[in-house]
């Protein structure tokens, strides 16, 4: 039997931090009690004496590039990177190659994560203008979700027929996942911009085309298709203040029939750092201004924003090195989203029971996934110690995303992450991965 106890740690979980024993036997949190005494020969044990023990993170939202852009990324590479940033858990999007819109094309990636991945899986069912016939045939058990992108895309995904999208809105029961950036809008400020410049447009011209304007045309269409309708409704990676109005926080989660997420590079970065950091933090929907910034920070902490995830999307780094308009949006992020959100609370920003409850708990809960987010007896080991005053410094050498860079390099964070625990196994310890592929299928309570 794999038995480990963790001692004396902060136990973060539903909005309580208590100090506490855990003990995790084969996969399963089996006991939580102040105090837990067992032979040492008997189990492991882990002295987290000062240390946070909060479950294990889920991203909804990572794009790990396998099968067809494995130059970039591969679900192994980047599960890997997750595990050693704190996240257990990931959804992966279906804008591979081929893109994920027939069932058996979303089951080969399953496959695939099943012999591949450090981290437990699922993966986005993709919509795309006439694959209705097959959204439809999607699991809701053991499927995420749907993924409508109302922005373009990798192959035949924007979804930009409203007469397809008020039938996926209407007959499809599962939560729909939104990209939202207007296209027209996004091609007339390109054009605008081209005729200016020519090729020669400036990254620092990325969240002027891509603009607030254009997120918000498209984001408030889709909240009021999905109330017209009834839809499940989660719409991504918000980028704007002006789209906070479109949220509310007068109702719990769980009444929640629209829900809203941030990325962590929305939150960090701004326009401002185009000037040093370019096309690096070329994300879409793209970084917007601080008072942006300001508003999505004000929008998470009072409850208009139910989640954090990353949109961990990599290229390389010679692909990021050419002019704006050939280098492609996206960067690795999922290694450094845990310590990065952290570092916002040593600065005041967020507490570390919100930060939890934004990366594990309510992706859990919006997507109804079984037995894990939460540090319950019974529930999956997934687990995570974070040392908050261990300082250490992004550096080629401890990245583990394939594509080799972060836009975190240079950075010195506070707080390190310890030991990540998926299934019950200690598969990070101290920048060191354990080769075993812990990671289990996500299932989902509905």
């Amino acid at each position: 039997m794999n038995r480990i106890l963790i001692k004396n740690a902060k136990i973060v979980n539903e909005g309580t931090i208590f100090e506490g024993d855990v003990l995790i036997e084969n996969d399963l949190i089996v006991e939580i009690a102040d105090s837990i005494s067992l032979k040492t020969s008997d189990c492991i044990v882990i002295d987290a004496e000062g240390n946070y023990l909060m479950p294990g993170a889920i991203d909804d939202q990572v794009h790990f590039r396998e099968p067809g852009l494995t130059h970039k990324g591969d679900i192994e590479s980047e599960s890997r990177a997750a595990v050693a940033g704190g996240i257990t858990s990931f959804i992966e999007q279906p804008n591979t190659v081929p893109n994920a819109v027939t069932q058996e094309i979303l089951e080969d990636k399953y496959q695939i994560a099943s012999q591949k991945s450090f981290a437990n899986y699922s993966f986005m069912m993709g919509a795309t203008n006439d694959n209705l016939e097959e959204v439809l045939k999607t699991n809701p058990k053991n499927v995420a979700g749907i993924k409508i992108f109302l922005g373009s895309s990798t192959g035949n995904m924007l979804v930009d027929n409203e007469a397809v999208l008020e039938k996926i809105f209407s007959s499809t029961p599962m939560l729909i996942a939104v990209h939202c950036e207007d296209e027209t809008t996004i091609k007339n400020n390109l054009a605008a911009f081209k005729e200016q410049y020519g090729e020669d447009v400036p990254v620092t011209a990325h969240n002027l085309i891509r603009s607030e304007e254009a997120c918000y045309i498209s984001s408030s269409k889709a909240v009021a298709l999905a109330k017209r309708t009834g839809a499940r409704l989660h719409i991504f990676h918000l980028s704007t203040a002006k789209e906070m109005e479109l949220f509310t926080n007068k109702i719990p989660l769980e009444e929640k029939k629209i829900t809203a997420e941030v990325c962590v590079h929305h939150l960090w970065f701004t326009d401002e750092d185009y000037k040093t950091k370019g096309n690096f933090i070329k994300w879409n929907p793209a970084v917007k201004t601080a008072e942006d910034r300001a508003e999505l920070w004000k929008a998470l902490n009072d409850g208009r924003i139910d989640v954090i995830a990353t949109d961990h999307a990599p290229h390389t780094k010679e692909e990021k090195q050419q002019s704006y308009l050939n280098a492609p949006s996206g960067g690795p992020l999922v290694q450094h989203a845990v310590v990065a959100m952290f570092e916002a609370h040593h600065q005041g920003k967020i507490s570390v029971e919100k930060i939890v409850e934004k990366m594990c708990h309510n992706p859990a809960k919006l997507f109804k996934i079984e037995k894990r987010g939460f540090i319950k007896e019974g529930y999956y080991a997934d687990l995570v110690i974070v040392n908050p005053s261990l300082p250490w410094s992004v550096n080629q050498d401890n990245i583990l995303a394939k594509c080799g860079w972060s836009p975190f390099e240079g950075y010195t964070f506070r707080s390190r992450i310890t030991h990540t625990f998926v299934n019950g196994e200690l598969l990070y310890n101290n920048f060191k991965v354990k080769d075993s592929k812990a990671g289990k299928r996500l299932l989902f309570d509905r």
